[in-house]
């Protein structure tokens, strides 16, 4: 039998004229990277958080790719298509045969106009800054908010999240966390939520609490025309029902994690203007945190990932590693 990976990495199993296709994977998805768009299948996995485990489910969950992205992306996300197999060959051009996978299709992103690219070329302007500022500052203040997401900014509803990431990264411990890490880290995190209960229900009461992006970081800003901002989170969706500071907290950290420190303050420094965010000093870092070990547990989760290479597994290591020291380096910093 022919491997869907092989297959789709021929030019002509794709749905549109391409002279390469690229394969680029991640720990849930593999991403088929031709010359003017992009196709994303879901893997087959079940990480708690996240279900894809049914050809049913990948169909639903590629549906609400679509649909929630287009909030921040709608030029960039157009459609879910499948991918069929005829028992010889996997193809996206539907000329027949059995449906295995479903694709998202996306026009492609230039890398170079990445706000990561940007930063790594030294050509990260404060003008950049400004205007993303002001596109997470309206989508925020914007972003649907009602009962039932109000409920997720509750301490106890929002402690479900990093119990998990605690539960989950435990058998990482001494691979991309040392223990003496990850024990300072989950103490920190649970005395807050019993020290600081009032500042998550001051938050609810203000209205803060929206549907978000939930995967806010600098590989998903893209500063060409109209700013679309891509990715956010589709397979669960107490990831983006949450504070709008959980949300900025992640881009934040993003760009602290990779040396950008005055960035991120200009940045802050203009959302919170634009937000009227005041006195949210502790409550932010406390996300920063949070966020910062959400990405050490994803890093981490690539180490079981048998479709991924011993240098790629090494990298992700790497880069876990990182993200768990700068959880710990928050704590110290307070």
């Amino acid at each position: 039998m022919s491997s869907l990976i092989e297959d789709l990495l021929d030019p002509d199993s794709m749905p549109d004229e391409t002279e390469s296709v690229t394969l680029v994977q991640t720990h849930i998805s593999m991403v088929f990277v031709g010359d003017r768009f992009v196709y994303k299948i879901k893997k087959p996995v079940n990480f708690g958080f996240l279900d894809f485990l049914t050809l049913e489910k990948r169909a639903y969950y590629c549906e609400r790719e679509v649909e929630l992205n287009r909030r921040l992306a709608k030029d960039i996300y157009i459609s879910v298509l499948p991918v069929t197999f005829d028992g010889k060959r996997h193809r996206m051009k539907g000329r027949g045969g059995k449906v295995v996978e479903y694709a998202v299709k996306m026009r492609r992103i230039p890398d170079e106009r990445l706000m990561k690219s940007l930063f790594r070329k030294g050509k990260l302007k404060e003008g950049y800054l400004i205007k993303i500022a002001k596109v997470l500052a309206r989508f925020h203040l914007n972003a649907l908010r009602n009962a039932e997401i109000d409920g997720f900014g509750e301490p106890s509803r929002f402690k479900v999240n990093t119990d998990e990431n605690f539960e989950q990264v435990k058998r990482y411990i001494g691979v991309t966390i040392k223990k003496k890490e990850f024990g300072e880290i989950k103490a920190w995190t649970n005395r807050f939520y019993r020290s600081r209960r009032s500042l998550f229900l001051e938050r609810v009461k203000g209205g803060r609490i929206r549907d978000c992006h939930g995967d806010l970081h600098m590989d998903h800003v893209c500063l060409t025309r109209n700013l679309p901002i891509i990715d956010c989170i589709e397979f669960n969706d107490r990831f983006r029902y949450s504070d709008t500071l959980a949300d900025i907290a992640f881009l934040l950290m993003d760009l602290e994690y990779h040396g950008g420190w005055n960035f991120s303050k200009i940045l802050w420094d203009e959302y919170k203007s634009l937000t009227g965010e005041v006195e949210t000093e502790e409550l932010l870092t406390f996300y920063k945190i949070y966020r910062a070990f959400v990405r050490g547990k994803v890093n981490s989760f690539q180490v079981d990932d048998q479709t991924i290479g011993t240098e790629n597994k090494e990298e992700a290591v790497g880069r876990a590693k990182r993200y768990f020291q700068l959880a710990s380096a928050y704590i110290l910093g307070e």
